[in-house]
């Protein structure tokens, strides 16, 4: 099998799914071995789908909006997102840019 990014070869293999940061396991995919792109099987996309489900990080993702308070830009959490991550009024948090377009929270002890 040729690999449709760069035309390397593919080799079957297993590799680790991440979902929003979390380990959805090691899943048999085709592996370029040229630029090292990843394609699951369809049969291991299932599983990854069923896993995030499982684990209550399927559709956590969510758009909002930057509003202000005063001076002070804010910007809200949707609930389904909080209360996956146990955040509570008066949690700590630490937020810093990662490059010009992404923004990284967080929590702190």
């Amino acid at each position: 099998m040729v690999c449709p990014m760069c035309g390397g070869r593919l080799r079957k293999g297993r590799r680790e799914y991440f979902y929003g940061g979390i380990s959805l396991g090691e899943h048999e995919a085709e592996v370029c071995g040229r630029c090292s792109e990843v394609f699951f099987t369809e049969e291991a996309a299932d599983a990854i789908d069923r896993l995030a489900k499982e684990r209550g990080v399927w559709g956590l993702e969510a758009r909002t909006k930057v509003s202000y308070s005063g001076n002070s830009p804010i910007v809200r959490i949707p609930k389904e997102i909080a209360v996956f991550m146990g955040l509570e009024r008066g949690d700590g948090v630490t937020i810093y840019p990662e490059g010009k377009r992404r923004i990284v929270m967080e929590l702190t002890d």
